[in-house]
């Protein structure tokens, strides 16, 4: 088990990595454009499309396994605050693997639209150009994937825990 973590721990890395150069990509891009807005009455094209649909995107879903793998997410111990350790370790096995199956459907969803907006090549439309967004549909399916990978293997840990 630990070799598949280490497996899925490069890809995690690679997109949270990737994640903190978009977003300083990002403010760099919309600062120049409100920059360049106020100081030379001259506007960026597409700074609003591109961040919507490129930035923003792999901003939320690149880091999921990430935040999965570290435990990042919120929990909530209202319901479990009494419970043995035991059953906090079933519990949370239990939810790892809905996690992991919500998360295989929401990959191969999103993946059949990207496949579908690819074949189209989907385009946004800004002031004077168009924008082809469909790359960006694949931001989902993989940021979801590697999260679903993370979330079987804590699914996995917890079922094994030595009270559990």
């Amino acid at each position: 088990m630990r070799k598949f973590e280490q497996l899925i721990e490069m890809p995690s890395n690679l997109l949270i990595g990737l994640s903190c150069i978009i977003m300083l990509i990002m403010m760099l891009h919309v600062s120049a454009d409100v920059a360049t807005k106020y100081l030379f009455d001259y506007q960026i094209e597409g700074t609003i499309e591109v961040a919507a649909n490129y930035y923003m995107v792999m901003i939320v879903f690149f880091p999921l396994a990430y935040v999965a793998r570290d435990e990042g997410h919120i929990i909530v111990e209202l319901f479990t605050r009494k419970m043995t350790e035991k059953a906090v370790f079933r519990l949370d096995g239990v939810m790892g693997i809905i996690t992991f199956i919500f998360m295989l459907v929401f990959m191969w969803f999103t993946g059949e639209e990207a496949f579908t907006r690819t074949l189209e090549g989907e385009m946004v439309q800004a002031s004077d150009d168009d924008i082809v967004v469909w790359p960006s549909r694949w931001f989902l399916p993989i940021g979801t994937g590697v999260m679903a990978a993370y979330a079987l293997v804590r699914a996995i840990n917890d079922f094994r825990q030595p009270n559990g």
